[in-house]
């Protein structure tokens, strides 16, 4: 085996001694940068919850740094080789081109982090740059080469090197933002296409013509080149033509292009499989690399069929997004570590025992690998429960450290080995151990078997999303009481509108009970019955089937998510005939199985600990009210954010905790803040245990789709542009929609009317009430429907700027920013003391400062959902306190100070 893998190495021939230390040290050098971008994709991985943009992030960590700098080392040495020329890839210009092409990876990635989207265009002209002078560094090399047998290889690292600088400008156009209507998703879907399916399939195709046979140890099959020159233009037409349907006419117009670009793939795939039939494979290199072949022939196919069953590009992006992971993960990064598995050893070099030896580290325990990769990625695109996919990405995570930990002990032993064989020392060969099935087969069982307890233990951590069985109630009630009749009475129930229809029937006394359940509302749902038995929760269309058992009493059932029941999704089963009992004389009780309290307050809600008088622990800090200024100048800016909902736990009063859905785990949500005219991208990421959504009244747009709710684990993106000012309510729209809020998902977009002038200090208040369920529960849903409220507080915590005042001095201007976010009260915002000078509510000026009025205004009065601002000065230092002057509430929490020193 030798360093230069040419067409003499593929077709099988000896292997050449060790290459010059030189060449290895190069090699070493340029693929520890890919490890390093891998090792980053892996903390990313792990610290995903925290960063922002964090999706985005992780394929472009994977994909434009360690897949590109993977391409540009690569196919620069395999040019040399099928070429037959000195390598010529190393060097000051190669080093110079990989600078550039890191250097602009980081500006791409930093920028968007930062949101700098100046930044984003220097990192992706950068990047366009290095990748050019790679292209031009390629073309030269052909024509200084006589005509070679395997140069098609060369054509296809031409070809995808041309299509990256346009698909880095598509990606920057989109970075830019401020793109009406699905223009984002067009661009988006051949932004992808040409970097996945062109840059990187292309790289790959015209690899797999040497590397393939290679890794199988046997000849490159008879014809293999002439169907790689028969591919490509094929692939580029398929390309082109998914391209120009993308930006230019509906998804079916686009679906020819990928039905193309796939056949490309077969005519040159077809000579790998007669090679796979030669000689099988028995490596963990080539296993990954067909793994990862087969990974994107299923997501052509999905992608085919999404293309042709939809009219609406926004749809398209929605439904192409669940792609990623397979393209990325399963494709990509298989064939890439499978790649670098078979590579590495013949880098190091050191001699047949060195290279057998480093080979032999890399394939450690390799089909459990394989197996629990690739069942693992199966998770994470299926439709299971949202923490069982994330046991799912927790063992691809593992896998990829672990394949990154083999590479590093691998090099470090190998690079010994080979000082060894370079002063003469044996070098310890490995025990042979030959591929025997049964070993095979017995690293499959065990990878499926660790998969399979992932998913066990991800089930029980979410136990409320898997199949309850069923119980019947012959056994859980009364059933046995009754005579049986041997006879089945089967009904049809519909959801919609939050409603069961019909919600009730009629069962003789005796008869066994089948409910079949079809889902055509909007949310998910599912049927419950007092004695337990129920179905499973049903997402919209899905269908189920409620197994009552024997019935002989009156039963009533309900939906068991959360807050549904108060919305009257109730149903009842009324047993007609002789034999029927009702509840109250067979001696039953009714019993909720939601797994929330139903009853107004108990004897341990949070209710009863809270007391408007008590004081905080020692070193209480307040939430902080202070209002940053608008970023940007006068031009038209774009806010990237991701929202992630999350459930947690939180003090909202001293002594009271409460179970709060928040967005990004604070309630009222992040402020955010811009100018008229500013475009704001949302990406809300659902990490609850059930689904949300979320509605920006900021914006006017169509509320179907950017407002539709998204399960646990799934993600949509919410574009809106501001073209009014004021201070806007965002809140989760789901229904119940009172519950989503009154549980703590709720914040503010201020958008600032033109012309708003400084002032000293600016603050912003939100104002909600709170209905306390149980101690470290959620919300009380009957009290959320009947407005009984316990509790009221500025920016969610009970009269905490009383024992953490906001401050100011005399003479200083002050604003205060104030959104009645209710769900049901209105607020009357008064500072005691004070008299405002202007007034801003709903989008107008009440009273400006400086006019020819005389007048004040002592209190800044708002519906739930509406919001505005007050200013004044403080005549004098003092504690001034704030209120609701709807004083009951302003007692049960909504008051603070202001400490003006």
């Amino acid at each position: 085996m030798t360093t230069n893998l040419s067409p003499s190495t593929a077709s099988g021939s000896a292997p050449k001694p060790p290459g010059r230390s030189p060449r290895t040290r190069w090699h070493l050098g340029v693929n520890a940068v890919v490890v390093v971008w891998l090792a980053l994709f892996a903390a990313v991985g792990s610290a995903h919850h925290f960063l922002p943009h964090a999706f985005w992030l992780l394929v472009h960590v994977l994909l434009l740094g360690a897949v590109t700098n993977a391409i540009v080392i690569w196919s620069g040495h395999f040019a040399a080789s099928v070429l037959r020329l000195p390598e010529a890839n190393r060097g000051v210009p190669a080093a110079l081109r990989l600078v550039c092409l890191n250097a602009g990876a980081a500006g791409v990635i930093g920028g968007m982090l930062f949101d700098r989207w100046y930044v984003v265009l220097a990192g992706a002209c950068l990047v366009a740059t290095a990748v050019t002078a790679h292209a031009v560094w390629l073309v030269r090399l052909m024509r200084r080469a006589l005509p070679g047998r395997f140069s098609m290889t060369v054509r296809y690292y031409v070809a995808a090197s041309a299509l990256l600088p346009v698909g880095a400008t598509l990606g920057v156009i989109m970075a830019r933002g401020d793109l009406a209507g699905d223009l984002p998703e067009r661009l988006r879907i051949a932004h992808e296409t040409i970097n996945l399916l062109g840059w990187v399939g292309l790289t790959v195709a015209g690899t797999l013509i040497t590397l393939w046979p290679t890794m199988l140890r046997t000849r490159v099959a008879d014809g293999a080149e002439r169907a790689g020159r028969a591919a490509l233009p094929v692939l580029l037409a398929g390309l082109g033509a998914t391209v120009a349907g993308a930006l230019l006419g509906p998804p079916p117009l686009a679906a020819p292009g990928v039905l193309v670009y796939a056949a490309g793939l077969v005519v040159a795939g077809r000579p790998w499989l007669r090679e796979a039939r030669a000689k099988a494979p028995v490596s963990f290199a080539a296993w990954s690399v067909a793994a990862g072949c087969g990974w994107l022939a299923g997501s052509l196919t999905v992608l085919f069929g999404i293309l042709v069953s939809t009219t609406s590009w926004i749809t398209v992006g929605e439904r192409t997004s669940l792609l990623t992971a397979p393209l990325a993960a399963g494709w990509i990064a298989q064939v890439l570590l499978g790649a670098l598995s078979f590579l590495v050893p013949v880098v190091l070099g050191g001699g047949p025992a060195a290279v057998r030896a480093a080979t032999t580290s890399l394939e450690r325990a390799w089909p459990a690998r394989l197996a629990v990769t690739n069942a693992a990625l199966l998770l994470c695109v299926l439709p299971v429960p949202s923490m069982v996919r994330v046991a799912g990405s927790v063992l691809l995570l593992v896998m990829l450290l672990f394949f990154l930990a083999l590479l590093v002990l691998t090099v470090v032993q190998g690079m010994r080995n080979r000082r060894r064989a370079a002063q003469g020392d044996p070098v310890p060969a490995p025990a042979e151990v030959p591929a025997r099935p049964h070993r095979v087969l017995g690293g499959v069982a065990l990878g499926l078997a660790v998969v399979m307890l992932a998913v066990a233990g991800g089930g029980a951590a979410d136990v409320r999303s898997l199949p309850i069985p069923e119980r019947s109630a012959a056994k859980s009630a009364d059933g046995g009481a009754v005579t049986p009749t041997g006879r089945t009475t089967t009904v049809a129930v519909t959801i919609h509108n939050m409603r069961f229809s019909p919600s009730s029937v009629d069962v003789p006394a005796g008869n066994r009970l089948v409910i079949n359940l079809n889902n055509t509302g909007t949310d998910t749902h599912d049927l419950v019955l007092e004695t337990g038995a129920r179905t499973d929760r049903l997402s919209p269309g899905q269908k189920g089937t409620l197994d009552a058992g024997v019935v002989g009493r009156d039963l009533q059932g309900w939906c068991s998510m959360v807050g549904h029941r108060q919305m009257g999704m109730v149903f009842a089963v009324n047993v007609t005939g002789a034999g029927a009992d009702s509840a109250a004389d067979s001696g039953a009780t009714t019993h909720d199985h939601s797994g929330h309290d139903t009853s107004a307050t108990t004897n341990d809600t949070a209710a009863d600990a809270f007391d408007p008088m008590a004081e905080p622990a020692a070193g209480f800090t307040a939430r902080d009210a202070q209002l940053p200024p608008a970023t940007g100048g006068a031009g038209h800016q774009v806010h990237k954010k991701t929202f992630t909902v999350k459930e947690v736990t939180r003090e909202v009063a001293p002594g009271v905790r409460q179970k709060l859905w928040t967005f990004d785990g604070t309630a009222p949500g992040p402020v955010l803040r811009g100018r008229v005219g500013d475009t704001f991208e949302i990406t809300l990421v659902n990490d609850g245990s059930i689904g949300h959504s979320v509605d920006f009244h900021a914006g006017a747009l169509a509320p179907n789709r950017p407002m539709r709710t998204i399960k646990p684990g799934e993600s949509l993106t919410y574009r809106f542009t501001a073209t009014r000012s004021g201070i806007w309510m965002y809140h989760c729209s789901t229904m119940p929609m009172s519950l989503h809020i009154a549980n703590g998902m709720f914040g503010a977009v201020i958008i600032d009317p033109p012309g708003l002038p400084t002032v000293d200090r600016e603050y912003v208040l939100v104002q909600s009430e709170f209905y306390l369920g149980k101690q470290g529960g959620t919300a009380d849903a009957a009290k959320v429907n009947t407005k009984d409220y316990d509790m009221v507080a500025f920016n969610g915590y009970a009269n905490q700027y009383d024992h953490d005042p906001l401050t100011a001095e005399p003479g200083e201007r002050v604003r205060i920013w104030v959104l009645a976010a209710g769900p049901n009260e209105s607020s009357a915002f008064h500072v005691v003391g004070g008299q405002f000078d202007t007034v801003f509510r709903e989008g107008a000026y009440d009273l400006r400062r400086g006019g020819s009025q005389t007048g004040g205004s002592q209190v800044l009065d708002l519906a739930p959902a509406s919001g505005g601002f007050v200013e004044l000065s403080f005549p004098e230092a003092g504690d001034y306190p704030f209120v609701t002057h709807v004083m009951s509430d302003a007692e049960r929490g909504a008051h603070g100070v202001f400490r003006v020193r």
